[in-house]
């Protein structure tokens, strides 16, 4: 039961958006910062969404599960409780169950909508909102509404009855969804020709998945419950398959898992628990620039796939430089993860140990896996607490495995030591230049003020260090070097380590104590700001990006102002290059900045292209490149590619690659976006044209009918006067001639009253042979040297069909075979009927040259014709006349000559209609 609106009462929907992580080095922010962020976000929405209607997807792997069964109880059980139930759409497809169903709920009443002369029945969103229900039940939701309606899909309806404050349970398969439907094409083999955008699903505030074994499913199709027999015998051999509905099923279980996956990591987000949700096993591996960390992310890759569970590498940047081998290894390592099928992350963080944990907690992560420390009894005495220590102490219910190191890949201690004193040497000459400034200031002042002031002029060293070095040694250091100093020149008795006095000793001690932990803890605040510095510099960067796409005018200045930015952004030359609408090929956008593009790049270029996949330097697909190029994707499209080229020497990190990677997304993004602004003006441009161009026709046409009238009644006067016999053949020629413009007036406007819809066909018992004689006696004069043959069974039923226009119909193509087949060209036209198909066929053969296979479809088409001086109008006006009627016309294969084959849908009556 849907919730009243300020009731305290339990509300089955539950209001979860959001978007999974993002994939880049700035995924992972500050745990507070962040959970205040979704806090916010969430707030925002509940403030949006106030007043909006609540919608409920009945949700399955493809047609005949039950969702309009499932959303039919439902509702029932909503109404049971007092909700106000309204049905506006919902399909039975003829099973009793359903309308059964159907039967126990009010339904409004469908809208009836001309188009092409047939009366079609649709979703009346104008009543709808007039009565405004509590809840409605709108079924199939990737349905096309039929033109001339508010809105052009089913979607959108739901999205005015959302706003509007309608409660909306609605129904959709997995193939219907944008982002899957390549998928599902490429599973079944069997083209989509209805989607519904991917946020629809994402902002529904319940999913229901309605599931079915794919063995079950087909026993349905069997039992005649999803579709006819003959229908359904086609459907099990083609995409009703077990492979394709199982197929389908993961499928679809994928997508709810994901959805499922999204919120809980909101709902941990915004409540900040920290503790373990075993719902799923996940893993998480710490990579860093170690080349033991490849042996570890190749650990945890078979473990996830014995799990079959998913998996993240998470690489800590602590603000500490990485010499140019350290930073290559470290990218091997993410990019291995990479290939592997790994989630990675490049997250900041001061405290390795504490920036796992975070990472873990935020994600649910239930195991952890590290590398064993490598490191001497002596060393584990010195540092008792390691990162293994750490992450056990607060790891809480996570599970932490410690991975040894293969033999011959531990590191030497006095090696470390080595490497941190050569990279942070400025920090020490620093920390002992500053205390030993201090100790000649103490030195100067002591005899005035005794051995107090010295140790607090140490102090305030020791805790200004700890904004200019980063290097905790060198902290330790400097407080170490302070306390000694103190105690040897100042604490009497001076120029000793003897302290008499207790108080002097333990204030030394405390000094050392004080010194180092505020010396510390400065240093860490003072990293910790500049990482958030950075933070706020990249996402300030971000924005200036994403505002300067969208303030873009054209797809030109568009790319132009992305490339600039991006390339301002990340310090590289950059360009872009985007397909040519009528080649396969890429042009190279104008950036305003040189970008040499010879033929092994361009090579590069478009193997990423093709494949959309990242190519040349830094990867393993054509790494002699000057340039790394990777696709800008949106979805499953690829909208171009984008070129970067780094000076000799230099390498673009994982972590400004993912940030590329996201800055093309959104480019991309921006792309399509466009490329859907300029269909959508193209489209309003062709139906204005197609509009002026109906109207010009209908006025022409009925312009022409009275000047031919006249001049075929005078010549047919003036021919029964005239004498000679030559004055008559000229008056009959041009009578002739009048009446093949008589016929192409017809044609015309008969094609303006298909397009406009105006064409209404009067339904009634016909019969074909009949219709068959008045044809062939309307083209008594033009078939003169056409000999017709007519073979009817004596059983031919009855057809439900309007009588002039099938006499149409086939006056047209007996005209079209007389125009296209030579004198003398015979022509036959036999019936049959279908009764396991419910179908009654005619067909018009002639024996004359045929048309190629390849034109089957397009001669159907308006202004095609395959004769000079034809105008291409006959043919689609039978099939718009046949669609009328609920019918169809085919070009059927023959040995010789073409044959057209009319079908009629063949419908039981109780009685023969009496003449």
């Amino acid at each position: 039961m849907l919730r009243e609106r300020g009731s305290t009462k339990m509300n089955p929907f539950k209001r979860r958006r959001s978007s999974g992580p993002p994939f880049s080095m700035f995924s992972e922010a500050h745990p507070d910062s962040q959970r205040a962020d979704r806090i916010l976000a969430s707030i925002r929405r509940e403030e949006a969404r106030s007043g909006r209607g609540l919608l409920k997807i009945f949700f399955g792997m493809a047609p005949g599960v039950g969702k309009t069964y499932a959303m039919l109880e439902a509702a029932i059980q909503a109404a049971d409780k007092g909700v106000e139930v309204v049905i506006g759409v919902a399909e039975s497809h003829g099973r009793e169950d359903t309308m059964r169903l159907i039967g126990r709920l009010p339904r409004l009443p469908m809208k009836k909508v001309a188009y092409r002369g047939v009366e079609m029945e649709e979703f009346d969103l104008e009543e709808a909102l007039r009565l405004k229900p509590r809840l409605i039940l709108v079924d199939e939701l990737a349905h096309t509404n039929v033109p001339g309606l508010r809105h052009k899909k089913r979607y959108q309806d739901v999205e005015e009855l959302l706003a509007a404050g309608i409660d909306v349970y609605t129904t959709l398969n997995v193939q219907h969804l944008e982002s899957r439907a390549d998928t599902v094409q490429d599973i079944t083999a069997a083209p989509v020709q209805e989607t519904v955008p991917d946020s629809v699903l994402a902002e529904a505030d319940c999913i229901q998945l309605v599931d079915i074994a794919p063995d079950q499913l087909r026993a349905r199709l069997r039992e005649g419950k999803v579709y006819g027999a003959p229908q359904a015998s086609t459907a099990l051999d083609h995409f009703f398959r077990e492979s394709n509905l199982t197929a389908l099923r993961e499928l679809a279980l994928r997508i709810m898992a994901e959805k499922v996956d999204h919120e809980l990591t909101e709902v941990r987000t915004i409540s900040g628990d920290r503790s373990i949700w075993r719902s799923g096993e996940r893993l998480m591996v710490a990579v860093g620039p170690s080349p033991f960390s490849a042996r570890l992310v190749r650990w945890t890759r078979r473990m996830a796939y014995a799990l079959n569970a998913p998996w993240i590498a998470l690489s800590v940047d602590t603000g500490v430089p990485l010499s140019p081998e350290q930073q290559q290894r470290l990218d091997a390592n993410l990019e291995l993860a990479r290939r592997l099928g790994a989630e990675v992350v490049v997250m900041p963080g001061s405290d390795l140990a504490e920036t796992l944990l975070r990472m873990a907690f935020l994600r649910n992560v239930s195991q952890i896996v590290v590398g064993k420390p490598q490191e001497s009894y002596l060393w584990g005495l010195l540092r008792p607490i390691s990162l293994v220590d750490k992450l056990v102490k607060g790891s809480g219910q996570i599970d932490i495995y410690v991975v040894p190191a293969a033999p011959g890949t531990g590191r030497s201690r006095w090696k470390s030591w080595h490497r941190e004193r050569e990279r942070n040497g400025r920090d020490y000459w620093l920390a002992a230049g500053v205390t030993a400034a201090v100790t000649v200031l103490g030195l100067l002042m002591a005899e005035f003020t005794g051995y107090f002031a010295p140790g607090f002029l140490y102090l305030a060293g020791v805790v200004g260090l700890g904004f200019f070095i980063r290097s905790r040694w060198a902290v330790l250091m400097a407080a170490a070097l302070s306390a000694l100093l103190w105690n040897l020149l100042f604490i009497p008795p001076v120029l000793t380590f003897k302290i008499e006095r207790l108080e002097d000793a333990l204030m030394c001690v405390f000094f050392f104590l004080v010194a180092l932990s505020t010396g510390r803890l400065t240093s860490r605040l003072r990293v910790r700001e500049q990482e958030e510095r950075e933070r706020e510099k990249k996402t300030n960067a971000l924005f200036l990006y994403s505002r300067a796409i969208a303030s873009a005018a054209d797809v030109p200045s568009l790319v132009s102002v992305a490339v600039a930015q991006m390339s301002q952004i990340m310090g590289v030359r950059m360009a872009a290059m985007v397909p040519v609408p009528v080649s396969p090929g890429l042009k190279l956008c104008e950036t305003g900045e040189a970008y040499p593009m010879d033929e092994k790049e361009w090579g590069v270029a478009s193997w990423c292209f093709k494949h959309r996949q990242a190519a040349g330097r830094f990867t393993d697909t054509l790494p002699v490149a000057e340039g790394f190029y990777f696709p800008m994707m949106s979805g499953e499209r690829c909208m171009g590619v984008l070129g970067v080229k780094v000076e000799d020497g230099e390498r673009l990190t994982v972590g400004q690659r993912d940030l590329l990677e996201s800055m093309g997304a959104q480019l991309a993004l921006a792309l399509e976006r466009e490329e859907w602004r300029a269909e959508r003006a193209q489209r309003r441009l062709m139906e204005e044209s197609e509009k002026l161009h109906r109207s010009l026709l209908d006025s022409v046409s009925h312009e022409f009918k009275t000047p031919l009238a006249v001049i075929e009644g005078g010549c047919e006067k003036l021919a029964g006067r005239a004498a000679a016999a030559e004055e008559r053949e000229e008056f009959t020629e041009i009578m002739a001639a009048a009446r093949r413009l008589r016929r192409l007036v017809k044609n015309l406007l008969d094609v303006t009253r298909l397009e406009s819809g105006a064409l209404r066909p009067r339904l009634d018992w016909c019969d074909l042979g009949d219709v068959v004689e008045c044809a062939l006696a309307a083209t008594r004069e033009a078939r003169r040297n056409h000999p017709v043959s007519v073979s009817l069974p004596p059983d031919y039923p009855l057809v439900k069909a309007d009588f002039s226009l099938m006499e149409q119909v086939l006056v047209n193509l007996l005209l079209n075979a007389c125009v296209h087949t030579p004198a003398g060209t015979p022509m036959t036209l036999k019936g049959g009927a279908d009764p396991v198909r419910g179908q009654v066929w005619l067909d018009v053969h002639d024996l004359g040259p045929g048309i190629p296979p390849e034109l089957a479809e397009s001669i159907f088409e308006r202004f095609r014709t395959t004769r000079p001086g034809g105008l291409g109008l006959g043919l689609p006006i039978v099939r718009g006349f046949m669609e009328a009627q609920r019918g169809t016309v085919t070009l059927v294969p023959v040995p010789a000559g073409t044959c057209f084959r009319l079908v009629l849908p063949l419908v039981e009556h109780d009685h023969v209609p009496e003449e």
